[in-house]
């Protein structure tokens, strides 16, 4: 009974230090905004009731409470049940407190949680049925938990349109989840109005609803316009976070300093964004190697760093990671998931190659070389075939001359050593190399105080003896000598030694090259001997040396090779020649040309340059000028009566040491701007150009055409004969076109032709035609201005006689006829032949009687002068032959 007693006064004692430290609380915290949510009358745990706005009430809160043990509260303000929960009343309450503990600052929330009901108003009595400014058809949007374990179908909430207090009001609803996929989610009551929900949503796949209600009378009447009502699915924390990848795989340089990033892990949840269902938080479960932890990961961004500078790739090259992600911020009722992370150690040069050995010893003899003495190991702990591991070999000391050279073989990592140089026994013995190792990476481990990077070893080489021949030294030997020396003249030659007497007896010499064949050697003293004589001037270039090529072979007929390079002293032996030889001055524009001259031999023996002119004809020296302009050229210049034309003007030029020459120039003075314009200087025949020999061709064949055509009428004049004496005054005057016919009127009384607007008469008619080269020629005679002759000649026409004689004829009949009678003969039998000589009908036809009625009779080629008095038709003729007889009429 005492024990019983004083545990019940100690449980009395505690209660009422908790109902005092409650009351204390109670009377320091301040109220903030009261918060209602609406819930149903069941539910689960874990099961999210509303959110609070905690940083309104208190921003700076580090601690968060609830009053009812039902219900926590997150730091987001999320309130969620702890465990299930039931309203047996229609409202429960319950206090959230919040507390700054820097600030010893301490405030409440009050939270009321009611039952969904639904909430009448009553309508005025003055109101019409379908009046609309203070209804009750706007409902709040309704919100739904997804998952929701029903009972099905769930009340949502209820659609009530003020026309129901007068009229009978029927509620339908439409959108997506009624008559839109997912059908017939919802439906609503059409009496009451209340809304349900037939089975649960996932907000994932459908996160919120628009739905369209519509309220009808029996008849058909829209009581009220459509009324949007948007459901939302609240989230339900039901996935899970996932990892992007199964595995990741990273690597990480070994030796890297603490915080090293080594890569960065992410997970995706599919639950609503910025809440706490989707407030992920990363972690490390487990490392293998588990010891020591190399590892860490940030919570919220998923980035995994270094924390220990134990990375070390020769102990442990590979860890495997792991990696978990928890929504709920972490929090142990929070869904979870797993990957696995491996991280590689990548190797870095922490360890430097070392020699196996610190001396070696190694011998050689002299006068080898490109040959290998020496191979020296090194062991390195770094990864195999990389850059940490492959090593660099240096000669640190002994390799002043460069006798040795060292080099790395990839495949062994082993240094190889070479001597590259002839060493040689009389001058050095033995060598001591100093030899360094280092990687090809950068070394990146600690390095000790007082110690260095690169580990050093030392090889000692021995040069062993050989018996040698000559040796050339130094390889190139010089020796000087003047310019144009005579024949014969002696100089030292060049000089080898036996390197084991030091002395250059028993050596012979011989002349390997020579260019110019200048020089001869002395077999046993190896002087040189000049054969020629030197000319510095002809040597390429001017100022090098003249090279000769020895060879000393000793009595074993061993020997070596070199080069005795001779110098030759220059003397002034050539005179300055000038440049120029024709030059070109426009007068007036130019007023001067400048002349230069240049000298072989060095600069002692040649400028500056003394220019005079030469004393020849004064005609040409006196129109000219000469001045000094610099040490190597003049001015040439021309007085103002100096005619335009060619001048051979010749001028000395001399150097420092007299020697001078004479040089003839030829000037052309032209007038003209620019020299390219000068045409005084006729062109040389032998540069004909093509257009000046087609012309002259031309000519020549022109002349002999003149000439054969000459010829040609001298032999016809002999062979043609002549007209009647009494003809021998006549013109002959031949045309190629016949003049415009003159106005005239032939008679046939008599054939007397009277010329228009003239008092004269004459003589018209037509003698035949005759072909020449294809032309058509006509030969007219005339006499005294009265009677006329015209010879018509042509091929392919008619060809016709017409003879109108004056009233004086002076032409006897006899000598007319004995005249034309031959020729005409002549002509017809022409005519009446073809291009082949053939007979043919086209020329000469005859013609018959053309009818009754015609004027005229028969009209043949050639008319007898018996038949030509029946013309009197031709002095009547129509308009239309006016063109006819002005042809045949002349003035």
């Amino acid at each position: 009974m005492a024990a019983a007693g004083s545990q019940s006064s100690l449980r009395g004692a505690l209660c009422r230090q908790l109902l005092l430290t409650l009351v204390v609380f109670s009377f320091a915290c301040e109220a903030c905004k009261k918060v209602i949510f609406h819930i149903p009358s069941k539910l689960e745990a874990d099961k999210v009731v509303g959110r609070v706005n905690l940083k309104e009430c208190l921003g700076s809160a580090d601690h968060i409470q609830s009053s009812d043990p039902d219900f926590r509260v997150l730091e987001d303000g999320s309130v969620y049940t702890a465990h299930a929960v039931v309203l047996s009343d229609e409202k429960r309450s319950f206090t959230i407190w919040l507390s700054d503990s820097k600030n010893q600052i301490q405030k409440e929330i009050p939270v009321l949680l009611e039952h969904q009901k639904k909430v009448l108003r009553k309508r005025h009595t003055k109101e019409t049925v379908l009046r609309r400014s203070k209804r009750r058809w706007a409902p709040l949007p309704c919100s739904m938990l997804e998952n929701s374990l029903g009972p099905f179908p769930l009340f949502l909430q209820q659609v009530q349109s003020d026309a129901s207090q007068n009229y009978t009001v029927f509620y339908s609803i439409s959108g997506r989840g009624v008559d839109q996929e997912p059908l017939n989610l919802f439906f609503i009551d059409k009496v009451n109005g209340n809304l349900y929900c037939t089975q649960p949503v996932d907000r994932e796949e459908y996160d919120v609803f628009d739905l369209i209600a519509h309220a009808s009378t029996a008849d058909g009447y829209s009581a009220d316009l459509p009324l949007p009502l948007l459901i939302i699915v609240e989230d339900e924390n039901d996935n899970r976070p996932i990892f992007t990848e199964a595995i990741y795989n990273f690597e990480v340089p070994e030796s890297s300093k603490i915080g090293t990033t080594v890569g960065v892990i992410y997970a995706t949840d599919r639950d609503e964004p910025d809440t706490m269902h989707t407030r992920l938080k990363y972690s490390i479960l487990e490392q293998t190697p588990g010891s020591p932890g190399i590892f860490s990961v940030h919570p919220g961004t998923g980035v995994i760093t270094t924390v220990s500078h134990n990375l070390d790739r020769e102990v442990v090259n590979k860890y495997s990671l792991i990696m978990r992600v928890q929504d709920m911020d972490g929090q142990f009722f929070g869904l979870m998931s797993t990957a696995t992370c491996i991280i590689t150690v990548k190797d870095s040069n922490d360890n430097l190659p070392t020699f196996i050995q610190n001396a070696y010893e190694v011998s050689v003899e002299e006068n080898t070389f490109d040959v290998e003495i020496l191979r020296i190991p090194v062991e390195d702990k770094d990864l195999i075939n990389t850059t940490s591991w492959r090593a660099n070999f240096t000669i640190l000391k002994g390799n002043g001359n460069g006798h040795f050279k060292i080099s790395t073989d990839k495949e062994t990592n082993e240094g190889v050593l070479y001597v590259v140089k002839p060493l040689n026994y009389e001058e050095n013995r033995q060598v001591v190399l100093e030899i360094g190792v280092v990687n090809e990476a950068p070394f990146t481990g600690d390095v000790t105080l007082g110690t260095t990077n690169m580990n050093r070893a030392l090889v000692t080489v021995d040069v062993k003896d050989q018996d040698e021949g000559p040796e050339c030294r130094p390889a190139i030997q010089y020796v000087q000598i003047k310019e144009n020396s005579p024949v014969g003249s002696k100089i030292s030659g060049y000089k080898a030694y036996d390197p084991e007497t030091k002395s250059s007896s028993g050596l012979r010499y011989k002349l390997l090259h020579d260019q110019k064949g200048w020089i001869t050697i002395n077999e046993i003293s190896g002087s040189l001997v000049i054969s020629k004589t030197l000319d510095r001037e002809a040597v390429t270039p001017r100022s090098a040396l003249y090279n000769v090529t020895v060879l000393a072979i000793d009595q074993d007929s061993r020997s070596c090779t070199g080069t005795l390079a001779i110098k030759i002293e220059d003397e002034n032996d050539n005179p300055p020649e000038i440049v120029q030889n024709h030059l070109i001055v426009c007068k007036p524009k130019m007023e001067y040309v400048d002349i230069s001259a240049v000298d072989p031999d060095e600069p002692n023996h040649g400028a500056p340059f003394h220019f005079s002119l030469a004393k020849t004809s004064p005609e040409i020296n006196r129109p000219w000028t000469l001045t000094k302009v610099n040490d190597t050229a003049a001015r040439l210049s021309y007085l103002k009566n100096a005619k335009f034309q060619e001048y051979y003007i010749s001028v000395i030029v001399s150097d420092r040491g007299h020697q001078s020459a004479t040089k003839t120039l030829r000037v052309e003075l032209c007038d003209c701007i620019r020299p390219d314009q000068c045409r005084t200087t006729a062109p040389s025949a032998g540069v004909l150009g093509h257009w000046a020999i087609l012309a002259i061709l031309l000519g020549i064949v022109l002349l002999f055409s003149v000439l054969l055509t000459v010829v040609c009428g001298l032999a016809s004049a002999r062979n043609k004969k002549s007209f009647p004496e009494d003809l021998a005054q006549q013109n002959l005057i031949i045309s190629n076109t016949e003049a415009p016919g003159d106005d005239k009127v032939c008679s046939a009384n008599g054939f007397t032709t009277h010329t228009v607007n003239s008092s004269n008469q004459g003589f018209c008619g037509t003698m035949g035609s005759e072909v020449k080269n294809g032309r058509q020629e006509t030969i007219e005679m005339v006499k005294g201005g009265n009677q006329t002759l015209e010879l018509c000649q042509g091929a392919g026409h008619h060809h016709t006689l017409d003879s109108c004689r004056g009233g004086t004829m002076e032409m006897d009949h006899s000598e007319w006829y004995n005249f034309t009678q031959p020729r005409l003969g002549e002509k017809l039998h022409l005519c009446n032949q073809d291009e082949d000589h053939m007979p043919s009908q086209d020329y000469v036809l005859t013609y018959n009687y053309e009818g009754r009625g015609s004027p005229a009779g028969s009209v043949g080629c050639c008319s007898e002068k018996q038949e030509e008095d029946g013309l009197d038709f031709l002095n009547n003729l129509e308009t239309k032959f006016t063109a006819l007889a002005e042809t045949c009429t002349k003035k």
